[in-house]
């Protein structure tokens, strides 16, 4: 760490840049799903909000009001890459060819708002050109008179360009928008930083600074907790042809994300059986940090179920991960992996609850949880498939295909797929192993007696909760309960995958819960694993909170026995 950076780390970590931030004023824009209302939103905004530069840092384009309140569009990664290597004026041409090409006065609409999504967006950058260049900020002041108009010469302005349309883009009200496979995107740049004879090291401060930059106004923007803004990149990466995609710019990211100690970018390791140790011995220094990553995806996995999923090969081989963890194809789609829940383990528990005491054998009451998962589905398709997205010009200039058909992402992009989470999966395992040992194999328990247990929440029957407790507990490699998990997934899955969705794509079936642990266990009933009433569930695809496993590697051969590629 070069001495500015020090400083400029210093600075940050102070936070007294805060007080600087000008406007204070909420805006929650109005629920608008006309283009017409976009527009007037995007231009109130943005007559108002004035960006600040903080302290040295280089990259500006920092929010200057408290809070903008984002629209619903989000979790996708979007080409700015493609933006900041063309510049605005080639992609207005472009726009203008596509207009010329058609009479349709919606989509010549549609361009006209993309035409003044640029002009408003490129209006910005003047003002701080200006901004800098009265700070003294000549290195940034001098790239902005080159950039957004025309496209990055060198790594700093293409660093400048992806910082100022992830600027643009909050302003806009997108919301998780992923930084994408930035070590693949930015490398042309880096090795044309080498062969002009930059050093590492400067390339390295360049780096970290940037990396900093991400972090100033991440406190404001919206998520679910703070910290949760979707500025994830992925690194590293299997190419068609095998070979791995792992560059000295990954490198670079995942050493300086080590020394920076910094909760953005969030970073993301795309590893295959043939990594090496050392990514994955940088990777564990990393995740001492505490932060929270990184996370690993497995290509030899995530490909093959992509391409079974209906992404051509090609794309399934760039793909890149969500705001969270959900697999997408980044800057070509208009994929919501997380659009809705399942709730499996309010599934179980109402099938128990209302046909546990005339169940013959646990047979017949895996076929009514069959049937009560077909109809979880069908409710939730039939609620999400009625969804409208809000149009966004900026953002479908920033997704491939939609300048040539001068139309808004959500109709346009080429792959337009729902998602649905699968939440509490070992406590609805675990549950339906119990029954089905203490109720039917070992019969020790009534089913009028354990039904008496859940509705009372316990009250009373210590006893047997502790005998719940103590039963099959996924997480453990126990085959009695890993597959009945493996049986609800099935279900679900089977159900779920490929089914229409409304817009042009079709369902993918996922496993996770987001903060749905949470919200849906606070809602779900006394569970027969004995978990009492509003407890949460499992947090996403691990073993039920409290559980005692026989360790780390019990843990992952119960939940990678599952053919993955399926959910």
């Amino acid at each position: 760490m070069n001495e500015k950076t020090k400083r400029l780390l210093a600075y940050f970590n102070d936070r007294k840049y805060r007080e600087k931030r000008r406007n204070n004023f909420d805006f929650q824009p109005p629920h608008s799903y006309e283009l017409r209302g976009f527009m007037e939103n995007f231009r109130y905004i943005t007559e108002r909000e004035r960006p600040i530069i903080h302290g040295e840092d280089e990259f500006g384009f920092c929010i200057g009001s408290t809070r903008i309140i984002a629209s619903p569009n989000g979790n996708l990664t979007l080409n700015y890459y493609r933006l900041a290597r063309d510049g605005f004026d080639k992609t207005r041409d472009d726009i203008r060819r596509s207009m010329a090409l058609t009479d349709d006065e919606e989509r010549l609409e549609y361009g006209a708002a993309m035409i003044e999504c640029l002009d408003i967006c490129e209006g910005i950058a003047r003002e701080h050109a200006k901004l800098a260049a009265s700070l003294g900020k000549s290195r940034l002041a001098a790239a902005l008179e080159s950039i957004p108009a025309r496209g990055a010469t060198d790594l700093y302005e293409a660093l400048v360009f992806v910082r100022m349309c992830i600027y643009f883009l909050r302003v806009a009200f997108g919301s998780h928008i992923g930084l994408g496979r930035f070590d693949k995107e930015m490398y042309p740049y880096y090795l044309a930083e080498r062969a002009r004879g930059v050093a590492d090291e400067e390339i390295f401060a360049l780096v970290e600074q940037f990396f900093i930059s991400l972090n100033f106004d991440s406190d404001i923007y919206q998520g679910v907790q703070q910290g949760d803004n979707g500025q994830s990149m992925v690194l590293g990466g299997t190419a068609p042809d095998g070979t791995s995609e792992y560059n000295e710019l990954s490198d670079m990211c995942m050493r300086a994300s080590l020394e920076l100690n910094l909760i953005d970018p969030k970073i993301n390791l795309r590893v295959n059986k043939n990594t090496p140790m050392e990514v994955y011995l940088l990777g564990t220094r990393l995740t001492a940090r505490g932060l929270g990553f990184p996370q690993y995806s497995n290509d030899d996995v995530v490909i093959p179920g992509l391409i079974k999923r209906g992404y051509a090969p090609e794309d399934a081989y760039n793909y890149v991960v969500a705001a969270c963890w959900e697999f997408i194809i980044p800057y070509l789609a208009a994929d919501i992996p997380n659009l809705g829940t399942f709730d499996f383990p309010g599934v179980v528990s109402r099938v128990v609850m209302r046909e546990l005491e005339g169940c013959p054998d646990f047979e017949t009451l895996m076929r009514s949880v069959h049937s009560e998962i077909k109809s979880e589905c069908d409710a939730i398709m039939q609620k999400k498939n009625a969804y409208r997205m809000h149009p966004n010009p900026l953002m479908s200039i920033m997704t491939d295909g939609c300048i040539e058909g001068l139309c808004d992402l959500w109709s346009g992009a080429k792959y337009r797929n729902y998602g649905c989470h699968g939440a509490g999966i070992s406590n609805a395992a675990d549950a339906l192993a119990s029954i089905e040992r203490n109720v039917f194999s070992e019969r020790n328990v009534a089913a009028s007696t354990l039904v008496a247990a859940l509705e009372s929440n316990f009250d009373g029957y210590s006893e047997l909760r502790s005998k719940l407790a103590a039963g099959p507990k996924m997480g453990n490699n126990d085959p009695a309960v890993d597959k009945i998990a493996y049986s609800l997934m099935d279900m679900f899955s089977e159900y779920l995958n490929g089914r229409d969705n409304g817009i042009g794509g079709t369902w993918r079936a996922g496993t996770g819960s987001a903060m749905d642990y949470i919200y849906k266990g606070e809602s779900c009933p006394a569970t027969a694993d004995g978990r009492y009433r509003g407890e949460p569930y499992a947090s996403s695809f691990s073993p039920a909170l409290g559980v005692a496993c026989n360790g780390l590697l019990s843990v992952i051969q119960s939940f990678s026995g599952y053919d993955m590629t399926k959910i």
